[in-house]
């Protein structure tokens, strides 16, 4: 994964340990079909969590925005 890669945008994104695999893949499916955004890298913490980076590519229509 390139970060510095102009084409694309990154946003990080963290899956508490409690969040079902069911409701996890709801929210990763949520911003693929309303913000574009595709799966680049998911990391396992030890506690638990899901550390999960989305990639998109940019455009000059769409304004930044926060992921929630």
């Amino acid at each position: 994964m390139d970060w510095t890669d102009p084409d694309w945008e990154y946003a990080p994104m963290r899956i508490p340990s409690d969040t079902d695999r069911q409701t996890a893949a709801v929210r990763l499916m949520l911003h693929a079909e309303y913000g574009d955004w595709e799966l680049a890298r998911v990391r396992l913490q030890a506690d638990g969590t899901r550390r999960v980076w989305l990639r998109r590519r940019r455009s000059a229509q769409r304004l930044p925005g926060l992921v929630l």
